[in-house]
């Protein structure tokens, strides 16, 4: 298996596209009419950053717009498999059946959406009931893998020392939930707690800094010690600096960062766990990096590296684990290279990032004001999330 962590970027030749957009059936009515378009993926929105050409797929945070080319910090893992390649070329056609189709308009906007009479659901805009109900049908055979894990290729006649088992969080689209994401995360940290692996630690990073409650108390309650959450800085946050209801968010995941230090503080953690936030500059001056990656990586009691990373698109939060799509893989492995090349990943994104302690976040400069707090509140009472 390779890793990178560049980017990769191909030139299309001059035939037709077709371009889809997935619309969540959670926002429409009332909600989709008032609720502010700068924040309105807070009800949920399509995630999965994949990109494969043949047998190889590259799975990521990142989307390919230029400033994650430029100064924006992500992850990428190319894996070079067919059988996972194609597992999430499956998992793309079937959202893509499930999406409008971008038309050329004579609108303003230069575009309309269309619902094609092909799709394999009615549109979520007017049928949101029937659309989930036919979704399910359609995702709940792709989300699982004909088996249970899947390893690279072998070479020179050795048996494989990586496995990769493909994970996908659909809760939006799937009634019952079958996805695997939140499972698979929420395994490895229980496994975690037990006493055999004292002296195992962790690196958590997530760019908006959110964790699902029910990963935060799994995070605090591993045995694992010289633990290091990273997260962005306000001023590497993509909003910041921006207009409207959209420019408080820097500051929301600032008061979420403190909850979870004071979180740590009351578990008595504070010297296994510790939280960085990452700078590079400030968002819209010369040479400002904003900073998105997220994953997970393990390191087993008296191993040098991680044997275990998860990689993808998913932030680990509430609305992840029930409003967005998402799509990544947990990597296992033996591989004393590929640990090595983790235990680097770790250390490049770190190099911008510094701890902060609660008495940081109580100085007057970064105190969150009554108004980010209300703003929280609003948009979880009518449905949404951050």
């Amino acid at each position: 298996m390779r890793v990178t962590t560049r980017p990769l970027i191909t030139e299309f030749g001059p035939e037709r596209v077709e371009i889809r957009m997935y619309h969540t059936p959670n926002l429409t009515g009332l909600r989709k009419k008032h609720v502010p378009t700068r924040i309105n993926e807070g009800w949920g929105l399509q995630h999965m950053k994949l990109y494969g050409v043949d047998d190889e797929i590259i799975l990521s945070g990142a989307n390919l717009s230029s400033d994650y080319f430029t100064n924006r910090q992500d992850r990428y893992h190319l894996i070079s498999s067919r059988e996972i390649t194609e597992y999430f070329a499956r998992l793309y056609a079937g959202v893509t059946s499930l999406s409008f189709r971008v038309e050329p308009s004579e609108e303003a906007a230069g575009f309309t959406l269309q619902w094609p009479s092909t799709n394999t659901a009615p549109s979520p805009l007017e049928k949101p009931a029937q659309y989930v109900a036919k979704a399910t049908k359609v995702m709940n055979t792709l989300i699982t893998p004909h088996s249970t894990t899947q390893a690279t290729e072998a070479k020179d006649g050795q048996a494989s020392d990586t496995t990769i088992f493909m994970l996908a969080q659909l809760s939006q689209l799937l009634k019952p939930d079958t996805s695997t994401e939140l499972p698979a995360v929420t395994h490895v940290l229980k496994t975690l707690a037990e006493p055999r692996y004292a002296g195992s630690s962790w690196t958590f990073t997530a760019g908006y800094f959110n964790p699902a409650p029910s990963l935060t108390q799994l995070l605090m309650s591993s045995a694992s010690t010289n633990c290091t959450v990273i997260t962005a800085s306000p001023q590497a946050n993509g909003f910041y600096g921006s207009k409207g209801v959209s420019g408080m968010l820097p500051d929301a995941y600032t008061y979420l960062a403190r909850r979870f230090l004071m979180a740590i503080k009351q578990q008595k953690r504070e010297s296994d766990i510790t939280l960085k936030e990452w700078r590079k500059g400030t968002v819209g001056e010369p040479e400002g990096w904003t900073y998105h990656a997220k994953g997970l990586w393990v390191t087993l009691p008296n191993e040098s590296g991680p044997s275990m990373t998860v990689v993808g698109s998913s932030n680990y939060t509430k609305r992840s684990y029930s409003l967005d799509l998402e799509a990544g893989a947990l990597v296992v492995t033996e591989n004393a290279d590929l640990k090595k090349r983790l235990a680097d990943e770790q250390k490049w994104l770190q190099e911008y990032a510094a701890p902060v302690t609660i008495d940081d976040l109580a100085k007057t400069e970064r105190r969150v004001s009554f108004k980010v707090r209300m703003a929280m509140w609003f948009v979880q009472l009518v449905g949404g999330a951050l």
